[in-house]
């Protein structure tokens, strides 16, 4: 038997988040088990991104890994236009609207995925705390009154299918599930969850914009739903990632046309705002469910980041919400006095009742919008885009707007509260 603190399932970006904020502030050991290979940068960017705002970027900051992402491809972005295709409202924001903000501050970064999750493995590859497990996927995790028994499956040699020797199972204090929206962790535990089907399908590509996107994300919402225009890289560019939100139907018959007819209906969707728009990637589609765990903790188990909850990329705050749940689980172990069960109950409860409040007012929040864009008649149309330039006129509203988009609250865990400039 391996022993380990912690074993972290998943090495996603919020698992290896958590990993090494753990490490930043403790000495614990810790497991992560994820057979998900590490993937190259080619030279096209990849189709899936994060929006990454200030928070995020100050728990990146902390544990040593944002100057690595910075170094590769990241795109900032200083604006944002949102506007009603059905009618006349739109919403500008700026950092120049956050007057407490510095100059050279941003409103949010465009990131691949790869090239995030790429530096945090890096990170983690150095410590000697952090020990991957990657060849076998976990086959069972059994609850001990002071400890987990997690077995892994038996892998077999691929070139003659003969069973190859198991690999030795591992004993931690607490296991974290950090392993996404299908988590392999929350179906073992049995737990149960809160699901509602959008009823949208979302497609994923990137393009090109003849106009370019002018450092600014550019979101329409469409009678089927919104449609982001994402900048990415390189600095001043023209080209986007796109996140399509739609219903099945149309999603199905939008991945069917040929790249010219779809480069036309976006075109012809974001009105030419942002210039002839090209197609230069594959189109992919997924279902959009909203998902909320009723527990986020069971015994020595925790859910954090997809695992614990999805929710509408409408306002690309998933991957948000689970960093800040892997910074807020560091601190609450962090605090732990020495003689503390990693797994002390009442220090794990209280965090998992502030990460579900939060969870919840994100779902609520986006799950209002999208009702009111759902709405056609031409009278709520009017009073939507009236309600839309009133707020954009609104200079305390736009700024509680823009923080609550930045990540910036009054209760955030340390390592996601800005540096001093």
């Amino acid at each position: 038997m391996q022993k380990f603190d912690l074993l972290i399932v998943g090495a996603g970006m919020v698992g290896l988040t958590l990993a090494l904020a753990l490490r930043k502030s403790t000495n614990l050991t810790i497991a992560i088990a994820d057979t998900l290979p590490i993937a190259n940068l080619t030279s096209e960017p990849e189709v899936r991104v994060s929006a990454i705002n200030v928070a995020s970027k100050s728990i990146f900051e902390h544990i040593d890994v944002w100057a690595d992402i910075e170094k590769q491809r990241v795109q900032a972005y200083q604006n944002m236009h949102i506007w009603d295709k059905a009618g006349l409202g739109k919403l500008d924001f700026s950092v120049a609207d956050l007057n407490s903000f510095p100059k050279n501050e941003q409103l949010g970064w465009i990131i691949e995925n790869t090239v995030i999750r790429n530096a945090l493995w890096k990170k983690a590859q150095q410590d000697e705390g952090i020990s991957f497990f990657t060849e076998s996927k976990l086959a069972n995790i059994a609850l001990g009154e002071s400890e987990v028994f997690a077995s892994f499956e038996v892998a077999a040699d691929t070139s003659n299918n003969i069973p190859q020797m198991p690999q030795i199972p591992l004993i931690a204090k607490l296991v974290v599930g950090a392993d996404g929206a299908n988590s392999w962790l929350r179906k073992q535990l049995a737990t149960p969850m809160i699901t509602r089907d959008y009823d949208h399908h979302a497609i994923v590509a990137t393009v090109n914009c003849l106009q370019g996107h002018k450092n600014t994300a550019w979101q329409v919402f469409l009678p089927t739903g919104p449609l982001a225009f994402l900048p990415l890289f390189p600095q001043n560019g023209n080209t986007c990632s796109i996140v399509y939100s739609t219903s099945p139907e149309e999603a199905k018959r939008l991945t069917k046309i040929s790249p010219t007819d779809f480069a036309k209906a976006l075109t012809a969707a974001s009105d030419g705002k942002l210039g002839a728009i090209e197609l230069i990637s594959e189109r992919f589609t997924y279902p959009l469910t909203m998902r909320l765990a009723q527990d986020f903790v069971k015994d020595r188990t925790v859910l954090i980041g997809d695992a614990a909850h999805t929710i509408h990329p409408l306002a690309g705050q998933g991957v948000n919400l689970g960093l800040l749940d892997a910074a807020s689980l560091a601190q609450s172990l962090a605090n732990l006095a020495p003689e503390q069960d990693l797994a002390d109950q009442k220090v794990l409860k209280a965090f998992a009742r502030y990460r579900k409040a939060e969870a919840t007012e994100m779902i609520t929040a986006m799950e209002a919008i999208k009702q009111t864009f759902a709405v056609q008649q031409n009278s709520f149309q009017l009073l939507r885009g009236i309600g839309m330039s009133l707020l954009d006129n609104i200079k305390p509203a736009k700024k509680l707007m823009i923080e609550q988009a930045l990540g910036l609250k009054a209760d955030l865990p340390e390592l996601a509260q800005r540096k001093p400039s």
